[in-house]
């Protein structure tokens, strides 16, 4: 139990100012040191578990309490110097002053965790899938734009619980290929004079910086998120696509409304192409300025092979249901490899797209792609089925849906999931005494290093 420290006994009330010595037993979901002291829960922001530190209280959040880290007394095995000099600053990445072994060790655990406690799952979880890099994997960014009191341009992630930005002209994560284009296309935009502020708290301007790159083609698309459109920004992307002939397009985003959605319902070509093509799992595939796509290529196509390898080692004898399909990047890889997949997706131009990478490769007979809601699409069309993907966003799958899938359940289900505490909620479900599948593998993936998001795939077979 960690101790207190000068008139903070065990009796002692939390309070504002109060000052405790304390040990992380655990990290956040930000990244952020837990500790526990006098049946509180104390988040210290820069603390590591085995890490013991004089820490100062803050403020109650429900039953936390945040603080200070005022001086560390030990230090972790697992700590580094961080990579990038605004790590400390920058809330794009949470983990970059822990080793990557280390990284991987807690997001195991983290999984193990959810499993047993949300899931009651006890079933051995495989070593995480590790990138060959942990930097430099990002295919695209979003950078936020803002002039500063003396009209300078700052662009930058966000500071960490702010929308204040944090200025940069590199970004390790990203591609190197996009790094090397931050600057120069910052000099241009602050050099435009043109207003810049993400959160239109002064009127009309450009809000962010989008950058695209095609991992195995090396293709780059540029956009622009803007409130407005200004007469200058044609001739910016003229100069930018003479410069850089890796730019095969740039484009601008209109977002007017005040929304945390970056990315607004219209986009207009400002010059050259409107997407760029990559190469995924060997066929090839259209990429648009709002077009879905995993962040980490290497690391999807890792996790499209797993799931192609499992559903064939069991020989589904009917057609594969791939639901929220988004533009095919798991259906297509699955017909490649001589599938029939039905994809659905609740969004009509993600499917359009589908169909269109479709018949770019050559898979269109072997393919169907419908847009609609998924549970309801579920009930017609599971009968027809011996296998079932699904990759659902962060909220994981609604409970019709796991009605659905139980009502008829087919032979087999791959379940990818961003967010696993979400995954093991439905894995309660599925899997028997409740459900009616034994689960065979949990595989998680690190798409995402130097940050506490993991991605997992759970193998399902049914049993009854």
């Amino acid at each position: 139990m960690p101790k207190s420290h000068g008139t903070a006994d065990e009796t002692a009330t939390p309070k504002p100012g109060l000052v405790v010595e304390l040990e992380a037993i655990d990290l956040d979901r930000d990244g952020n040191g837990l500790a526990r002291w006098n049946n509180w829960v104390i988040v210290i922001p820069g603390l590591l578990p085995g890490e013991s530190a004089s820490v100062q209280l803050q403020q109650r959040s429900k039953s936390r309490w945040l603080s200070r880290l005022m001086q560390r007394r030990t230090q972790s095995n697992a700590r580094r110097k961080p990579p990038c000099i605004l790590a400390s600053d920058c809330g794009g990445c949470t983990l970059q002053h822990v080793d990557e072994p280390s990284q991987l060790d807690w997001k195991q655990g983290v999984l193990t965790e959810a499993m047993q406690r949300i899931g009651s799952v006890s079933h051995p979880v495989k070593p995480v899938m590790a990138p060959d890099e942990g930097f430099g994997y990002r295919n695209r960014a979003l950078i936020p734009l803002r002039r500063a009191e003396n009209g300078s341009l700052r662009m930058g992630y966000f500071r960490r619980g702010s929308h204040r930005v944090v200025n940069l002209n590199r970004c390790p994560v990203v591609d190197p290929r996009l790094d090397a284009l931050i600057e120069p296309l910052k000099k241009d935009l602050d050099a435009s004079a043109l207003p810049a502020d993400h959160d239109l708290s002064s009127g009309d301007a450009l809000r962010h910086l989008g950058l695209r790159i095609g991992h195995h083609t090396g293709e780059v698309l540029i956009t622009l998120v803007s409130s407005s459109h200004w007469s200058a920004l044609e001739s910016m992307a003229r100069s930018w696509m003479n410069r850089f002939p890796q730019i095969r397009g740039v484009t601008l985003n209109l977002q007017p409304k005040r929304t945390n959605l970056v990315l607004g319902p219209t986009t207009q070509l400002l010059g050259g192409e409107n997407s760029i093509r990559e190469r995924f799992c060997d066929l090839t595939l259209q990429l648009a300025t709002t077009t879905f796509f995993q962040i980490n290529t290497l690391q999807a196509e890792r996790i499209v092979q797993c799931i192609g390898n499992w559903l064939l080692s069991h020989a589904p004898s009917d057609r594969v249901i791939d639901a929220y399909c988004g533009i095919g990047t798991i259906s297509l890889p699955l017909a490649d490899r001589g599938l029939r997949v039905f994809g659905i997706e609740i969004n009509p131009d993600s499917i359009d797209q589908a169909r269109m990478n479709a018949a770019r490769n050559g898979l269109a007979e072997r393919t169907a792609f419908v847009a609609g809601d998924v549970a309801k699409l579920l009930h017609s069309e599971l009968n027809a089925c011996s296998a079932l993907v699904v990759d659902p966003p962060r909220r994981g799958l609604d409970a019709s849906v796991v009605d659905a899938i139980l009502g008829q359940p087919p032979e087999l289900v791959a379940y990818l999931s961003c967010n696993v505490a979400t995954q093991a909620r439905d894995l309660n479900r599925l899997l028997v005494p409740q459900g009616c599948y034994a689960l065979e593998q949990l595989q998680p993936i690190d798409f995402f290093p130097q940050t506490t998001h993991l991605e997992n795939l759970a193998l399902l077979r049914r049993i009854r």
